[in-house]
């Protein structure tokens, strides 16, 4: 085993323990669907037809390329999880992608720094491995400062406190779970989200470090467009895809509202968060269509960031039905010009929204709420 390839699955492990997966909640979808393939009550997992029809001999794969295809694929090879890998692996070998790897080769070469490190480019698949997928949150860049990038969409590591999207994605999330709780310390670490289904993807998936967008149009995009394709084909029991702002939405034009759940409100960025973010409800719609699809407590991702901290039993805790609650992080909204009335979402709205299909588009229903 390589030393990178060494490194990358020490990463892996140390970045967060997989916290129990429950929780109970009443769908607005109807009765769970029962279900086409077993879920495993810890990961996530499910056994259905999206896995190889015949075992992916990696090594035979391996001696198949040439060796500059070989030279260039050594993070793919040593770092891209399998279940990812068997899928991808003739994308990697496109042109395109051989022309992204000659790039960051010459980038690397020339002294130039980029995030995140190596080992971290593909932790989204060590994380999330392929039949586990049940969310799928986009980014665009990774962070490009020092200790922040680490392959996961909007996460950083310890010590980093957690950047300004991500603190309004924990108000979003108190007000469709107020017992979620952040991580201590203004944390920002995700990695308990992907480990129980939510791929965490960044549509471009290095940087150069302090310019932001320094590696677009690189071929990063068609490559992340092939996976976000991937999933939408093949995981056949259904998926939920949360795009915020406008490039985001525009990847996931194609995927089928009919299999998946769209969900699609402003980015969550301090500069058009009040505009709708704050109450869009999709962690809470997410989990009540995935109970439908996945079956009850099991379907459903626990958003909690705390140890021992399942948002779910603290639900149970709650009377049902104690309603109207002051929606977190309404002084914030009401700043801007239009800033409250365009923030207050409710749930119900968007409902309606998906009562028409598998699109629920909060900058349809919001006012003010285009980028």
């Amino acid at each position: 085993m390589s030393t990178l390839k060494r490194k990358a699955a020490s990463q892996a492990g140390s970045d967060a323990k997989k916290p129990r997966q429950n929780g109970s909640i009443t769908s607005f979808f109807g009765a769970p669907k029962p279900a086409a393939a077993a879920a495993s009550s810890s990961t996530g997992t499910t056994t259905s037809s999206s896995a190889p029809a015949t075992k992916f001999d990696k090594e035979k794969w391996v001696k198949s390329l040439t060796d500059e295809q070989r030279t260039l694929l050594r993070l793919e090879i040593d770092t891209l999880h399998e279940s990812w890998l068997v899928h991808l692996k003739d994308e990697i070998t496109t042109k395109e992608f051989l022309d992204l790897k000659r790039f960051l080769d010459r980038e690397t070469a020339a002294g130039k720094k980029w995030f995140p490190p190596k080992e971290d480019v593909y932790s989204w698949s060590r994380h999330t491995p392929f039949n586990t997928v049940k969310v799928v949150i986009l980014g665009q860049d990774p962070y490009h400062n020092h200790n922040q990038a680490h392959g996961l969409a909007f996460s950083v590591r310890p010590p980093t406190p957690a950047p300004p999207s991500l603190k309004n994605m924990y108000t979003c999330l108190k007000n469709d779970y107020p017992t979620f709780e952040p991580p201590p310390n203004r944390g920002g670490l995700l990695t308990p989200w992907a480990d129980r289904g939510v791929l965490m993807l960044n549509t471009c998936l290095t940087v150069r470090a302090h310019e932001a967008g320094s590696h677009a149009n690189r071929g990063w995009e068609r490559f992340t467009q092939r996976v976000i394709d991937l999933v939408a084909a093949k995981r056949t029991r259904g998926v939920v895809f949360m795009a915020w702002g406008t490039p985001a939405g525009k990847r996931v034009t194609k995927v089928d509202a009919k299999r998946h759940l769209v969900l699609k409100a402003v980015h969550p960025s301090p500069l058009s968060a009040a505009r709708g973010y704050f109450t869009c409800g999709h962690f809470r719609l997410a989990n009540e269509w995935l109970a439908t699809r996945y079956g009850g407590r099991e379907g459903m991702i626990d958003w909690a960031l705390v140890e021992g901290g399942s948002i779910f039993e603290k639900e149970e805790k709650k009377e049902e039905g104690d309603g109207d609650e002051k929606v977190v992080g309404e002084k914030e909204m009401g700043k801007g010009k239009k800033g409250k009335e365009a923030a207050v979402v409710t749930t119900e709205k968007v409902k309606k929204g998906l009562k028409k299909g598998g699109v629920a588009d909060v900058e349809n229903v919001a006012p003010e709420a285009e980028e």
